[in-house]
């Protein structure tokens, strides 16, 4: 006798993520963004008229925390420096670092994760594309800004464009300061260094890193405060839509194999049908009340097999004997019998 599965206790096949695919999808996403900024320069005038609109905004709510940041940064170079190589470099190192941690570490919680980022990034293309904003490093002077990496740029790989190395500042789009998705990655960096990290250290840097960000990113001059709002609120935005994003592709991925599927393996032909015949016949002669195979309790017997006693409590029933067998209905070999 062998036991049955019982119904209901089968697990569906889960894809398994593999670095090979994770790569180049991140690395398609994040060329599609790249070029996506460079793209959507926008109007140099609208991009100031936006930059300005934000400072009104920001003197109406009396906030003002980039001039006082701007004028620590510009005086004393041993914060200035320190914070222009964490504006041009952690962003590109401490994410992705964070995701091949999860990849490795948090599996399961990979693929939501990763999906959250991309979202957000695409929601935050969407922004550059519909309100070019000028940094307020590149307003007028008479605004009170210093470009802090201008200033330092002897001391760093950048020149005066921003973080781009020099000479490569024309393939960065200046203009794309709203929303700021330095402070959205750091936060996206610290919700999963406080979730999954287990250790102090980890909530600590879990802290540090996106509110270091937050103040580097004004004291360098290069967003505004709203502008950190705004990169909060797109990762909130990309968490409410992953798993929208998530049921959609997980469809797509259930309906493209079975489009692909060639046409005789879905229609059932006769290979399939040949290789599946002596499946097919012991299940037919198990369904079968009154075939040989028995099933009772979860087991199930070979033909001809009988449980002790079964015959017995069949005729104490007042059952009619079996008929004698014949050589055309009986399975059993004929030395057997």
């Amino acid at each position: 006798m062998r036991h049955t599965e019982k119904p209901g206790t089968e697990t569906a096949p889960k894809t398994r993520l593999r670095w090979w695919t994770e790569l180049p999808l991140i690395v398609l996403v994040y060329a599609c963004y790249s070029a996506g900024r460079l793209l959507v320069r926008g109007d140099v005038a609208d991009a100031v008229d936006h930059g300005l609109a934000i400072l009104d905004i920001e003197k109406a709510l009396f906030l003002n925390a980039e001039h006082p940041l701007n004028r620590l940064f510009t005086r004393e170079p041993w914060i200035g420096v320190p914070a222009d190589f964490w504006y041009a470099s952690l962003h590109y190192l401490v994410t992705p670092a964070v995701l091949i941690w999860l990849f490795r570490s948090r599996a399961v919680r990979y693929r939501a994760a990763r999906t959250w980022l991309m979202t957000s990034t695409f929601i935050g293309l969407i922004g550059f594309t519909l309100l070019p904003t000028c940094p307020p490093r590149l307003l007028d002077a008479s605004h009170g800004f210093v470009d802090t990496m201008a200033q330092y740029s002897s001391y760093g790989w950048w020149g005066g464009a921003a973080s781009a190395p020099r000479g490569m500042g024309g393939m960065t789009n200046q203009y794309a300061a709203m929303p700021s998705l330095h402070v959205g990655w750091a936060l996206w960096c610290g919700v999963m260094l406080w979730r999954y990290g287990g250790t102090r250290a980890a909530k600590v840097v879990a802290v540090v890193y996106p509110l270091g960000t937050t103040i580097v990113v004004m004291g360098t001059a290069n967003h505004y405060f709203l502008d950190a709002v705004a990169g909060a609120a797109v990762m909130g935005a990309g968490l409410l839509l992953t798993p929208f994003v998530l049921r959609t592709a997980q469809r797509l991925r259930s309906r493209l194999p079975a489009r692909l599927a060639p046409a005789g393996t879905a229609s059932g032909d006769a290979p399939a049908a040949a290789a599946g015949s002596a499946p097919a016949t012991a299940s037919a002669t198990a369904a079968d009340g009154a075939g040989s195979a028995n099933v009772s309790g979860g087991c199930q017997t070979s033909a001809g097999e009988r449980f002790p006693r079964q015959r017995e409590q069949r005729l104490g029933a007042g059952a009619e004997p079996d008929p004698a067998p014949s050589d055309a209905g009986d399975e059993t070999p004929a030395p057997a019998r």
